[in-house]
């Protein structure tokens, strides 16, 4: 699944493309993805200029003077930047044309979703798959304190904690497992156990390893595309853990092991993270 580097990879690929610029044609070529595009959208941006292009957690926010696009990539999708010649490949599913660009979204698995919010609805923080996200964990907001705030009184591990997005937004399976072994922190520790020294490394962990997968493009996974059309590269050539079950840790060459938390594979290393 995209998580949020390769996220806020695609929002830097697409937004200098796309902002002020307006939108000559938007074309959903099939409208059944996890929700269905409504038959309205459109109507409702066609020749609207892109006022910005924005990202909260795993969403990509598309600005317009009277709503927003919310645009989510699900387990597969990519938008990608393509000739206007180009085309359709197989699993394109929609479209933009902007004056000398256009944007595909390609999602295999169609679990990813197009959406609509107008002004009129609310403030777009408001909406309901936006309302609930915590703390962006790349902002100037995130701090060890809001780890521990979050984490207080907790049993749940570590690492689902980490998943829910609850708490902090947006650092996902790959990410999470990296993280907590830069922390060494054993991904079952209880999130309501760790100190606050602990959760200062585990704060220092997650923004390392998010930046440095930006730096890289984002992790390269069997159906990860970029803006332009790449595989990212980070975690093919650069991960610790995750995937590496039998390769010996880096640390201290005892094996990597994986076991499974609440359907998710977990990487970690027995002797270098502790409970």
């Amino acid at each position: 699944m995209p998580e949020l580097p390769e996220v806020e990879t695609t929002r830097r690929g697409i937004e200098p493309l796309i902002v002020g610029q307006p939108i000559n044609d938007f074309i959903a070529h099939h409208n059944q993805l996890r929700w269905p595009i409504c038959a309205q959208m459109p109507a409702a941006i066609q020749n609207q200029t892109v006022q910005s292009c924005q990202r909260r957690g795993k969403y990509l926010l598309i600005e317009f003077a009277h709503g927003y696009q919310i645009i989510h990539l699900g387990m597969s999708g990519s938008l990608r930047h393509a000739p206007l010649d180009d085309p359709l490949l197989k699993h394109d599913h929609a479209e933009w044309r902007l004056p000398g660009v256009r944007l595909l979204y390609n999602d295999p698995r169609r679990f990813g979703a197009i959406l609509w919010h107008p002004h009129s609805a609310g403030p777009i923080g408001e909406h309901p798959l936006l309302a609930k996200l915590g703390v962006e964990p790349l902002g100037d907001d995130f701090s060890p304190n809001c780890l521990y705030k979050g984490f207080k009184n907790r049993r749940q591990a570590v690492k689902n904690a980490l998943l829910n997005g609850h708490i902090v937004v947006g650092v996902g399976n790959i990410y999470a497992s990296e993280a907590l072994y830069r922390a060494g922190i054993h991904p079952e520790t209880p999130a309501g156990q760790l100190s606050r020294y602990r959760l200062g490394k585990l704060h220092e962990a997650i923004q390392h390893t998010l930046h440095t997968a930006l730096a890289a493009g984002g992790t390269t996974l069997q159906d990860y595309i970029n803006a332009t059309g790449e595989p990212g590269s980070y975690f093919e050539l650069h991960a610790q853990v995750y995937g590496k079950e039998g390769e010996p840790c880096p640390r201290c060459q005892q094996p990597i092991r994986r076991m499974v938390q609440n359907q998710r594979a977990t990487y970690y290393c027995r002797r270098c993270q502790r409970r």
